[in-house]
């Protein structure tokens, strides 16, 4: 058995790393190609084609994560339908390679690459993508997530507060801040206003250039307005850098500890959360799908090749892949429109495929 899991486990990592290696590579042509744009818009920004290749070559583990299980699936049915082909596979069956059995190989190598599309996914993918927006935007300018910038919200004993911050710094610093107090009854106390920030220890901003306005005797509707400028502040606050990022970030590019911690904050602050819910879950339950991939390609061992016709299969699991990428990313757009739970949202991909490929598994491999 360990002579068949070392042929299994070799020509299937081999062929998984040849793909994988290859649509890196097509998906790293294609954003190069769009970063030519950015490096000829402003002769004066530094953003040149080394910086370009450099910002491309940190996004590859974004898409890795993306990639790995259709990778899985695809290096997976060409293995197995090569070996069909070869009659290799009808020899180990007559050895005594049982459906169960070779199920159980191929699940413990997918199990392997979902601790390595989890890593992917969780450290390596979010840290190269934080550090190449940096990059970037310390030769084009600063990181924006449009006109309007980011919204935050804290809720205090005596009210609530809304932040709004303009745009992050190449430094992780933050730009044109907005901070607005309000009391219990929802009446603005406060208005202050900031050109930068930078995040200190101990749960708290320090801001630089800031000019506070105070209304006073709200509740008597008077007209009375202390307005006060100093170079710089420290106000007390519970909003994180991790928050700040994830609201200028794309939630895609989070870590689950990160996503969730935001999730809890927009929730206590009585603020949307469900997009993050559902990113959340989606990071739970995607590196699943390796499991899923290998067993739906199982199949694949069990049919009979003709000559040339095992490149019908392999399109056909590409074919499959692509599948299940758009519907992984309808179904989560989809819920967020319906309002749907947000882990049955993230589930829904996984549990379809899941259902198709022990289908597939159970006619083919058990009854023929």
């Amino acid at each position: 058995m360990k002579t068949i899991r070392r042929l299994f486990y070799r020509e299937m990592v081999l062929a998984i790393l040849m793909v994988t290696l290859g649509f890196a590579a097509l998906f790293f042509f294609f954003d190069f190609i769009e970063e030519l744009q950015a490096v000829g818009r402003n002769s004066d920004s530094g953003y040149k084609i080394p910086q370009a290749l450099a910002y491309v070559g940190l996004m590859v583990p974004s898409h890795l994560y993306e990639l790995l299980p259709i990778t899985v699936l695809i290096g997976t049915i060409f293995v197995m339908s090569r070996l069909a082909q070869s009659s290799e596979f009808t020899i180990l069956r007559t050895s005594g390679l049982g459906p169960w059995r070779a199920l159980r190989t191929l699940l413990v190598l997918g199990l392997g690459f979902v601790l390595l599309t989890f890593a992917i996914g969780d450290y390596l993918a979010p840290l190269a993508d934080k550090t190449g927006q940096l990059m970037k935007s310390r030769y084009q300018g600063r990181i924006t997530v449009g006109k309007t910038g980011a919204w935050l919200k804290e809720r205090h004993p005596l009210g609530h507060v809304a932040v709004n911050v303009g745009a992050m710094a190449p430094d992780a610093s933050m730009r044109d801040i907005r901070i607005f107090e309000f009391d219990s009854r929802g009446y603005l106390v406060s208005t202050i206003r900031s050109t930068s920030a930078q995040f200190e220890s101990g749960d708290a901003w320090t801001l630089q250039d800031v000019e506070r306005t105070e209304f006073l005797s709200v509740e008597t509707q008077t007209n009375s307005v202390q307005r006060a400028s100093t170079a710089s502040l420290r106000w007390p606050t519970q909003i994180s850098a991790e928050m700040v990022a994830a609201a200028v970030l794309r939630p895609e590019r989070m870590g689950t500890i990160d996503l969730f911690q935001y999730m809890r904050h927009l929730q206590a602050n009585g603020q949307s959360a469900q997009k993050y819910e559902i990113q959340f879950w989606k990071k739970v339950f995607y590196p699943m799908s390796c499991l899923v991939m290998v067993v739906l390609a199982l199949p694949f061992a069990y049919f009979h090749f003709r000559s040339g016709s095992i490149t019908t299969y392999v399109f056909g699991g590409v074919m499959a892949g692509i599948s299940f990428v758009l519907l992984n990313n309808v179904l989560g757009d989809l819920g967020m429109l319906r309002g749907w739970q947000p882990w049955i949202t993230a589930a829904l991909p996984g549990f379809i495929y899941s259902v198709a490929s022990l289908t597939a598994f159970t006619w083919l491999v058990l009854r023929r």
